[in-house]
């Protein structure tokens, strides 16, 4: 495999997936522990100096936080939210769901090897997946200057490894040493969330259903009006198309309201 030095400064794609897998059950340590009524920084010296995570490197909790910051700890709505849904023991499986869209929201990388690799690789009807799956096309991206900075090829294989493993443990992949890519797991309560909070950036119903966020869950325009059809019939949202006209609402006004109003189904 040969690797040149990338030219250029579009940089997409950084390395940070070595650092940090899934690391959902700390995530739910992290957000049992959360205190709403103090800031960011609060919390995170509160956390690492109880040392809740139990880990013995401190820089290794560092790193963890880091990632933490950047997946879950940017928009104050979705801390907010994200705490709502733990405290309200929402089930694990569409916890999973909501964490695995914000880390690949957080992660260009995460999310375009989802969109761009694994999602044609199922179109095609492929179903096993291995880490040359994923170095070739990372060598090209390196090439092409889309990563922060040139990765050499254990680089790029130990980035693959890292990948691979955090979408099995976001129940995109399933398998160990040999993955495969699995159905698309999705509960109705998960997609919810996700609606309303795409909703929020992305107000026109019609535009709403065309995002490439939706690809991240195997999704089709098609697929996502008929998870909305669905909502609806269960009184988690109101979706109605009339013509050209599509009107979607939600029975709260901030995403915390609806992550608890989830929590509590």
């Amino acid at each position: 495999m040969a690797i040149t030095k990338p030219q250029g400064s579009s940089a997409l794609y950084a390395s940070k997936i070595i650092k940090a897998g899934a690391l959902i059950g700390d995530t739910k340590t992290l957000l049992s522990h959360w205190n709403l009524d103090v800031s960011v920084d609060e919390n995170i010296n509160r956390v690492q100096r109880e040392n809740v995570f139990g880990k013995a490197s401190r820089s290794r909790v560092q790193d963890i936080l880091a990632i933490f910051r950047q997946r879950y700890l940017t928009e104050a709505s979705v801390t907010k939210a994200l705490v709502a849904l733990i405290r309200g023991k929402f089930p694990t499986g569409a916890l999973e769901r909501v964490l695995y869209f914000h880390s690949a929201r957080a992660d260009r990388l995460l999310h375009d090897v989802v969109t761009e690799l694994i999602v044609p690789m199922r179109a095609r009807g492929l179903v096993d997946i291995n880490v040359q799956d994923i170095q070739q096309p990372l060598a090209e991206w390196v090439d092409e200057g889309k990563t922060t900075g040139y990765w050499s090829e254990p680089t790029i294989t130990r980035i693959s490894q890292g990948l691979l493993s955090a979408l099995r443990d976001f129940g995109v992949l399933q398998g160990g040493a040999n993955k495969k890519i699995t159905s698309a797991y999705f509960p109705i309560e998960s997609f919810a969330y996700v609606m309303f909070y795409l909703k929020q950036h992305q107000p026109s119903g019609a535009k709403l259903i065309e995002l490439p966020d939706w690809k991240l869950f195997f999704l089709s325009r098609e697929g996502v009006e008929r998870f909305l059809f669905e909502a609806h019939q269960r009184d988690l949202l109101e979706y109605h198309v009339a013509g050209s006209v599509t009107r979607l609402t939600f029975p709260a006004k901030t995403l915390e309201e609806y992550a608890n109003v989830l929590a509590q189904r």
